[in-house]
């Protein structure tokens, strides 16, 4: 805001000071008038000149003042307008220095991140791979334990189908060793024993 008022005062003196130089000059052009008829310098100065000289005058100040207004806005509007660039400028030039630090100790630990980052997954790798054989190895025990017990299973299945079939042909041969000893007075003798026994 000072620097706006102090271009002001400024383009005010400037105009004062170039109005009264105009003015003096006007008074001199006039005061050294044309040449006497005798040949001779002769200073005339009529009224004419003065009012000349005073019209140039009024003149001179009436611009200063139609014009005051519109030159002064615009240099201020002009000065603040570099001023906001000049400060935009400034912003982004510390923007720009603080990615360039950035960015300059990113590469500076870029080899140690990469490093890290080569351990990290060897170390995640080695992990994986403990873990994967425990669960492998859990799942084989499982396994093993589910095929002896369907071995056990179909051991049981079989010994009794064993058994069963030696019973069955046990019978069959007791039978057969039966039939060939019975006669047929023994046959007759257990049927009346049996029909006893229905009877009572």
């Amino acid at each position: 805001m000072r620097k706006v008022e102090m271009n002001k005062k400024l383009l005010q003196i400037v105009f004062l000071v170039s109005t009264l130089v105009v003015a003096t000059c006007a008074v001199v052009w006039a005061s050294s008038g044309g040449e006497a008829q005798g040949g001779g310098h002769e200073n005339i100065w009529s009224i004419n000149d003065t009012w000349k000289v005073l019209n140039f005058g009024i003149l001179v100040v009436f611009g200063f003042f139609i014009a005051r207004k519109p030159v002064a806005q615009f240099f201020s509007s002009r000065a603040k307008s570099i001023e906001d660039e000049i400060k935009e400028l400034e912003l982004k030039k510390t923007d720009a220095e603080k990615k360039l630090a950035e960015y300059q100790a990113k590469f500076k630990n870029l080899d140690q991140e990469s490093k890290q980052i080569v351990e990290d997954y060897i170390k995640q790798g080695e992990a994986a791979k403990t873990r994967i054989i425990a669960e492998a190895e859990a799942q084989a025990e499982k396994l093993e334990d589910m095929a002896k017990r369907n071995i056990e299973q179909e051991f049981k299945s079989a010994k009794a189908l064993l058994q069963q079939q030696i019973v069955e042909k046990a019978m069959e041969k007791a039978e057969e060793v039966i039939i060939a000893s019975i006669s047929s007075d023994d046959q007759d003798k257990l049927v009346d024993d049996y029909l006893k026994k229905v009877v009572a």
